[in-house]
């Protein structure tokens, strides 16, 4: 995954120490009712597709943008899926993240799927109920998608 350059100039003066970062995620739907999936370089595994927004960009923007550079396919978010802290990862290098996570449904709209970036070896369309191996963070965010239950949270814990 490419590191944004802000976060690059962070790093310079901040070192390794924990960052606290927006993160977006987009679960996309065709019209047909399946998910878009991308299989990622740096895990070489299936998962949906997510981001970090730049500094002032919306949450939303930043979740058509990435499914955009990402897979080539044009969406519109139709809704707020999901918000939760994440815990925070180690990467390979040492630097220290942890992510609020905004997930969206989207709709698409437009465009080919298709690989888009150096960040996916694969992309595609995959009915729900014939998805590749995914973790419990991809599931549990199209499982979410696909209900009309309200935005998930976390249970606010008394004070």
């Amino acid at each position: 995954m490419a590191t944004p350059d802000f976060i690059r100039t962070l790093r310079a003066s901040a070192g390794r120490q924990l960052l606290w970062l927006p993160g977006v995620t987009a679960i996309v739907f065709d019209d047909e009712g399946r998910v878009l999936l991308g299989r990622r370089t740096d895990t070489r595994k299936w998962s949906v597709v997510g981001g970090i927004p730049e500094p002032g960009e919306q949450p939303a923007d930043c979740a058509v943008r990435e499914v955009f550079e990402e897979t080539a396919v044009r969406c519109v978010p139709e809704r707020v899926v999901l918000v939760q802290a994440l815990q925070p990862v180690t990467y390979e290098n040492g630097d220290v993240c942890q992510y609020m996570d905004i997930t969206f449904r989207c709709r698409a709209v437009g465009g080919e799927a298709r690989v888009n970036d150096d960040e996916s070896l694969e992309v595609g369309w995959f009915a729900v109920d014939a998805l590749p191996g995914l973790n419990e963070f991809a599931l549990s965010r199209i499982k979410q998608a696909m209900t009309e239950e309200p935005t998930w949270f976390a249970p606010v814990t008394a004070g």
